[in-house]
């Protein structure tokens, strides 16, 4: 997808995805138990410096801001930027696509760091590849965060195509517990939200 499309949801987004959670419907099942699960992971290790990867308009950083944690963060949108650096003034957010990487002005240790509903846009190999540049930025008993539309197995993410029938986006690339966590060099394991949403959680060894 093209930053120009971004930019154009960017305004309607919030509201998008709130109809969707209210539904109970894929995709957005469970967006705000993600979001915070995500959020008081991160309060209840101590905050600190958190890196948020494609944080659209703010919606778990900002509230991560107001609590003092420090925020940087990557995004493809120019205008999800402009909306959640409005909240949060003194956040280092950077115009980036992260699926070539990390820009190297973010590598830096971070306490945390966070991705949710961003990752789907990634197969799981630049996924996988991705994950394994972003843990080299963890300090020490750091944890990564990725809440998405995720599953546990492919029988689940299975179920959940035909419920959705012609909603199901055939261009995402939704992340498979079973699957990829073979695949990282870390402690990982996965909390299911609801019946489309879950949280891959991941320690610094």
């Amino acid at each position: 997808m093209s930053e120009i499309y971004f930019n154009a949801w960017a305004d309607d987004y919030d509201q998008c995805v709130s109809e969707s959670d209210e539904k109970n419907s894929y995709p957005f099942a469970g967006y705000n138990q993600v979001l915070m699960s995500v959020y008081k992971m991160v309060m209840n290790g101590g905050g600190g410096e958190i890196l948020d990867i494609g944080f659209g308009t703010g919606v778990l950083t900002q509230q991560l801001y107001q609590n003092g944690c420090c925020i940087w963060g990557v995004d493809f949108s120019s205008r999800m930027i402009e909306l959640a650096q409005a909240k949060m003034p003194d956040a280092h957010l950077m115009q980036g696509d992260f699926s070539d990487g990390i820009p190297e002005a973010l590598h830096r240790p971070y306490n945390f760091i966070v991705a949710t509903y961003s990752l789907h846009h990634l197969n799981d190999e630049m996924k996988v590849k991705l994950i394994k540049e972003l843990l080299t930025l963890l300090k020490p008993g750091g944890k990564m965060l990725i809440g998405d539309v995720a599953f546990e197995r492919y029988e689940d993410m299975d179920r959940c195509r035909k419920k959705a029938g012609d909603e199901w986006d055939d261009e995402e690339y939704y992340m498979i517990a079973e699957e990829i966590i073979p695949r990282l060099p870390c402690t990982a394991r996965f909390e299911k939200i609801s019946l489309c949403a879950g949280i891959l959680i991941l320690d610094k060894d």
